[in-house]
């Protein structure tokens, strides 16, 4: 098991990853979502004990990633978006030395790596200098070293980057196999291989988990009532009205105008999930209201992933006094200019009442938002 409890990491006043907690156990893909930015990689770095949370802690099966490394590291097989191989070694050799390296017995390396070889379909490779192979082979090889030792617990960030279709659907096939002995963590930004692979959803958007679940559980959640959009022919739009609405439990809403074909759009959501389209057929055929179009909308995962990542990025206390703080400055330097007095009043107190509210809100957002886009700017070469 996987316990992350409340983990916080700051880069200056950007809160990268913000109160974290979840926990993860054996049988799933679990799929861990975001844009780039979001903190996903951060998170991971954590997780492996690369580097240290300024709070918080992880603990892999009990043991505590800072108070126990080696005893935690243990249980972690991890491959990073850049495999860290060594391109002078061939891939046997490497295999090795990443098992002894693991503490792997040694009478056993042999056995283990060949199965790892199998597994990852590396077996023809095994003599095959690793600088030799294309992007594709070479992420198996970072995979195989992830899977040394037989640990519990498989990270793998963005595995499928630069990989052509047939070896995703490969590296898919091999998560699922996976699953089964292992807690597999799929870090991507890919809604579709998310979809596709992973048994429970973790969406992260500036460093806090907004939604999780299967995304059955996911769209359920959001999929609360029925919502039909119809494209319908007639000169009547109160007709409409008043057809749709004899339904009952709906809200009916009509455009005002016809559209080109000189039809109305009209959408009926319903009070509570029922499914009412046969009704609403047999409805308007009886009222002789033809139908260009009927078709149900339905909030998918891609609705729900840009809905819970749109969210302003998290700003520590600390920023925000200091952007209202140069903001207020910014003010009043702006109102002295206007009145033909240039003088420096960067050391003067501000009178907050001869700035609007809404006028210092709208620039201190605005430098918050540009010191953001700065870090994010910075930070993106690490956060992929």
């Amino acid at each position: 098991m996987i316990e992350v409890d409340n983990i916080v990491k700051t880069y200056g006043d950007y809160l990268a990853v913000d109160h974290l907690s979840f926990k993860l156990e054996k049988g799933k893909i679990y799929g861990f979502l975001g844009p780039n930015g979001a903190g996903k990689s951060t998170t991971m770095n954590i997780m492996t004990g690369y580097i240290a949370a300024d709070s918080g802690s992880v603990k892999i099966n009990g043991h505590d990633i800072l108070k126990e490394p080696e005893a935690a590291k243990s249980h972690i097989g991890y491959l990073p978006e850049i495999p860290p191989l060594y391109t002078d070694m061939t891939v046997g050799e490497y295999l090795r030395f990443v098992s002894e390296l693991k503490k792997v017995p040694k009478k056993m390396i042999k056995d283990s790596l060949s199965h790892i070889l199998e597994k990852t379909m590396l077996t023809d490779y095994e003599n095959r200098m690793i600088r030799n192979l294309s992007k594709g082979y070479r992420q198996r090889v970072g995979l195989a070293q992830a899977l040394v030792g037989d640990p519990e617990v498989i990270i793998l960030d963005e595995p499928t980057v630069g990989l052509d279709p047939q070896q995703i659907n490969q590296m898919e096939d091999l998560m699922r196999e996976l699953k089964e002995n292992h807690i597999v963590i799929l870090s991507s930004h890919i809604l579709s291989q998310v979809s596709e692979v992973c048994d429970y959803i973790l969406i992260v958007s500036h460093g806090k988990l907004v939604q999780e679940g299967s995304q059955e559980e996911l769209e359920a959640n959001e999929n609360k009532n029925q919502t039909l959009q119809l494209s319908l022919l007639s000169d009547n739009r109160d007709k409409i009205i008043d057809v749709l609405s004899s339904i009952g439990n709906v809200t009916v809403t009509v455009g005002e105008n016809e559209d080109e074909n000189g039809a109305y759009s009209a959408s009926v959501v319903t009070d509570g999930y029922r499914d009412i389209r046969k009704e609403v057929g047999i409805l308007l055929a009886q009222n002789s209201i033809p139908v260009l179009e009927l078709s149900e909308k339905k909030i998918t995962l891609e609705d729900i992933f840009l809905t819970a990542t749109s969210e302003t990025p998290g700003i520590s206390e600390k920023a925000r006094l200091k952007a209202e703080k140069k903001a207020k400055k910014e003010a009043l330097k702006d109102m002295e200019e206007t009145k033909g007095n240039k003088s420096d009043v960067a050391d003067k107190d501000v009178p907050e009442d001869d700035i609007s509210s809404e006028s210092l809100e709208n620039r201190t957002n605005d430098l918050l938002k540009e010191e953001s886009s700065d870090i994010d700017d910075s930070r993106s070469g690490e956060e992929n």
